[in-house]
């Protein structure tokens, strides 16, 4: 197996718990909160898919699928067209709305464009330097590893908030 192949199969597996995560569920669900301090269904789903499509985009030289597609335009959040997630406040987070739809056709644009991005790489691709502020300064490989983490923890604590929300309201 090659590299990117493993990478290929790890990106996939975002995919799939994203769909599972946002199939049926209703907006009450998309907004409920575990607890205070918790992020919602809606947001965690948003800031990964933001999280994915504008990390890949930056090591890959492409724009991000958020603002080329009209995402920006069709979710209409009050926040900048460059915003993340990235340390948002709790209003930032509630600000956070869309249907399902919009957030699988979003993460699914990212998605096809990741996958586009690591079909194209060979092993050597991997260890291009893409970040030299860090030491050691982090390879392409790394950084791909790096998103592929951050986007997982992402992708389960939606799914967890789904599966706790219906336990809370089922019984």
């Amino acid at each position: 197996m090659k590299a990117n192949e493993l990478l290929l199969d790890g990106f996939g597996r975002i995919r799939e718990i994203v769909a599972t995560t946002l199939e049926g569920i209703d907006p009450e669900a998309l907004a409920r909160r575990l607890g205070d301090h918790t992020n919602p269904i809606a947001w965690l789903v948003w800031h990964l898919g933001r999280g994915e499509d504008a990390q890949v985009a930056a090591a890959a030289g492409l724009e991000q699928v958020w603002t080329s597609q009209g995402f920006a335009g069709r979710f209409d959040l009050p926040l900048p067209d460059q915003d993340t997630g990235y340390g948002h406040t709790r209003s930032q987070v509630d600000a956070v709305q869309a249907p399902p739809e919009l957030l699988l056709a979003y993460y699914d644009a990212v998605h096809r464009q990741t996958v586009e991005f690591l079909a194209s790489l060979s092993d050597e691709d991997l260890d291009r330097v893409v970040d030299t502020r860090w030491k050691p300064p982090v390879t392409l490989g790394v950084r791909l590893v790096s998103i592929l983490a951050d986007c997982l923890q992402h992708a389960g604590q939606a799914a967890y908030v789904k599966g706790a929300g219906a336990a809370t309201v089922t019984g």
